[in-house]
């Protein structure tokens, strides 16, 4: 009953009863201690807020104690975030940035999980060959991304070229032009890619498909435009991509589809608790929340469309959603990202050197050796176009070399999307090398009349 709603005449007994009831009550108000809010659980990431929002309101339902604060950081952000004092009060950490989760752990950024009591029942530690999670215990994946290709059926059609099954397909010559590349050393993601080639095809055979691949490729760098757009445009048939770029354009009713190659690979979204925590507790419910069949449920939902690491969760999702632990499990998924790790800023930064800075003459000369190839030459031409083609797809420095530990440390600072701020030493030799190479190529190939 409101002050308003009090009636102006009533028995006295009334009214005394009623006055003593409202003194009561209020004194009882001025007497009872000032609750304290809720300590929040602070978690820094990159994921988008239509991700972190539907997180975010289901661990609140759930948990009606706790609160969640975000911070949002890009992995190259992050990673000076999280090195301040205190680790800028941040609880956990969550994003997609596997590298950024092995730096800090060597600096020891994290707290163990284990030792918190984080149940890991049921969550796989590897997929294939690759790391999910941290054999530590210090960190854990709570969902994955897989490496493929975004096409375009109708432009494909329209070239006559069928559905790549592999990397190879994308060599190609119909491709060329068509086919939407993002630059390694530019954009996140990508670093990654240049090593599942690599491995799935070994050094020298990987390199050489890189260089054809590149050959027919459109760069794509960061903050430019996205593959998938160009994709659905039609601007080009083919882009790599992780597969939640796709799924969120075929979600906008983008005309694409995204096909996992034979050989492929998967980046991992992880989750860690820091050292310096300042609400560890609530930091240890928010973990086991997303890794829980109703935070990973949420993951998979067709909104946010991520691949969930408990592989119970794809019991109750349709039968088409795509299932890489199946993949795997056909033997299709042997990268090894523990080897990849080490290297992705070096590989990154010699692919730079070898095929983006003269990319223009790269595919002017793959161009060429195409059609030559395609007549096909005789005699001493054959010769002169296979030789062009092996000058061209050499690699820009043996697997010896980039097992280097000074080397490969040189360009570990380079985390995803960071800019280096001058070319290292070697980089000139890396540039210098291909140039030589291709001078080579296009000297051969004059020689076979191509």
């Amino acid at each position: 009953m409101s002050a308003r709603s009090i009636p102006l005449v009533l028995p006295c007994a009334t009214r005394r009863r009623l006055l003593h009831s409202l003194a009561a009550g209020a004194c009882a108000v001025l007497a009872a201690p000032l609750r304290a809010a809720p300590q929040p659980v602070v978690v820094l990431t990159s994921y988008p807020d239509e991700v972190v929002s539907r997180i975010e309101a289901a661990f609140e339902k759930a948990h009606p104690g706790q609160r969640l604060q975000v911070v949002w950081r890009m992995p190259h952000d992050a990673l000076p975030y999280l090195r301040q004092p205190g680790q800028g009060g941040v609880d956990v950490y969550w994003t997609a940035s596997p590298r950024n989760f092995a730096t800090l752990k060597a600096e020891g950024a994290w707290r163990s999980l284990d030792g918190l009591g984080v149940d890991r029942h049921g969550l796989p530690a590897v997929l294939g060959n690759t790391p999910l999670s941290d054999p530590d215990g210090q960190y854990l994946a709570t969902e994955m991304a897989g490496y493929g290709f975004a096409v375009n059926p109708g432009a494909l059609a329209r070239r006559g070229v069928p559905l790549p099954g592999d990397w190879e397909d994308l060599a190609d010559p119909r491709l060329a032009g068509a086919l939407a590349l993002p630059i390694p050393a530019r954009v996140g993601f990508a670093p990654v890619m240049v090593e599942i080639v690599l491995q799935a095809y070994g050094w020298e055979r990987g390199w050489a498909l890189w260089s054809e691949i590149a050959g027919n490729a459109v760069l794509i760098d960061r903050g430019s435009t996205f593959v998938a757009d160009e994709v659905a445009a039609g601007r080009v048939a083919v882009g790599l991509s992780i597969d939640f770029f796709a799924a969120a354009a075929v979600a906008n009713g983008a005309p694409l589809r995204f096909l996992y190659p034979r050989h492929g690979g998967v980046n991992p979204g992880q989750i860690a608790v820091t050292a310096g925590a300042p609400n560890p507790a609530g930091a240890k419910v928010f973990v086991e929340f997303v890794l829980s069949p109703v935070g990973q449920a949420i993951l998979a939902d067709p909104d946010i469309r991520k691949l969930p690491v408990r592989p119970a969760a794809y019991a109750s999702l349709p039968a088409d959603y795509p299932n890489l632990f199946e993949l795997a499990a056909a033997g299709g998924y042997g990268f090894d990202g523990r080897l990849a790790q080490p290297r992705l800023g070096l590989t990154a930064a010699a692919f730079q050197q070898q095929l983006v800075v003269p990319h223009a003459e790269v595919a002017a000369l793959w161009r060429r050796i195409h059609a030559a190839e395609a007549k096909p030459p005789v005699g001493e031409a054959a010769r002169a176009v296979a030789a062009a083609r092996r000058a061209l797809g050499a690699a820009p420095l043996s697997e010896i070399e980039a097992a280097d530990e000074t080397l490969r440390r040189r360009f570990r600072s380079r985390v995803e999307g960071a800019d280096a701020t001058a070319l290292e030493d070697v980089e000139e030799q890396w540039r210098r090398r291909a140039a030589a190479r291709r001078a080579e190529a296009a000297r051969l190939l004059a020689e076979a009349g191509a």
